[in-house]
C-alpha cells in the first residue's frame, strides 16, 4: 500500500460518503459527517482522506468543542472510517497521527474521542476519568475507559473541569449511545 493523506474539499463529498458507508456497513456515520461538514458550530473542523494510489480508503473528522467555561482550544475525533479491505493495515493510525499533527500546528490543546479503549491508546489517548472533564452525555461506568483524551501541548488536565460541549449535530443523543 502506498498511503497518502490530504485535507478534504467540497468535491470529495461523494468519496467521503462512500468510505464512511463501506467502513461501517450502514449510512449513520456518513450522514453524521455530511451534517458535520455543514454545521457552523463544528468549526473549525478538520476532515482528512487517506488514499491508496488514487482510491480513497479512509476518512477521519475532527470538530471543535468547548469544555465548560474554559478557554482551552479543543477538538473531538469522530468518526474514523477505513474501508474493510484496508483495515488492520495502519491506515487508521496514519489518519489519526496526521490529524493530531495538524491540530497541534493549529494550536489545539486537547483532543477527545469516544472509542475503543484498546485501539486509541496506541495513538496517545488515555481515559479522561481521572480528571473532572465530562462527556456531553453520561458514559456508563462499564464504558468509562472509552471516553479518552490526548493533550497536544503543555496544558495540565487537572486544571480543567467541566462538560465537553460538542457541535449541534454531534450533540444529538443518538451519537452517544451504543
Amino acid at each position: 500500500m502506498n498511503i497518502s493523506i490530504r485535507k478534504t474539499s467540497a468535491s470529495d463529498l461523494s468519496e467521503i460518503m462512500r468510505v464512511e458507508e463501506e467502513a461501517f456497513g450502514y449510512p449513520k456515520e456518513a450522514n453524521l459527517v455530511r451534517a458535520l461538514l455543514n454545521d457552523q458550530t463544528a468549526e473549525p473542523g478538520l476532515s482528512l482522506l487517506a488514499f491508496d494510489g488514487d482510491e480513497a480508503i479512509g476518512h477521519i473528522m475532527f470538530t471543535a468543542v468547548k469544555i465548560g467555561g474554559n478557554d482551552i482550544v479543543a477538538s473531538i475525533l469522530a468518526p474514523l472510517a477505513v474501508v474493510p479491505k484496508s483495515q488492520k493495515k495502519g491506515v487508521g493510525g496514519k489518519l489519526i497521527n496526521a490529524g493530531l499533527d495538524l491540530l497541534r500546528e493549529a494550536g489545539v490543546s486537547i483532543v477527545f474521542v469516544l472509542g475503543h479503549p484498546t485501539y486509541y491508546p496506541k495513538y496517545g489517548f488515555a481515559p479522561v476519568h481521572p480528571h473532572a472533564i465530562n462527556a456531553p452525555y453520561p458514559i456508563p461506568e462499564e464504558c468509562r475507559d472509552a471516553w479518552m483524551m490526548q493533550i497536544l501541548d503543555d496544558t495540565a488536565p487537572e486544571t480543567i473541569s467541566g462538560t465537553v460541549v460538542v457541535s449541534d449535530q454531534l450533540g444529538k443523543p443518538e451519537h452517544w449511545r451504543e
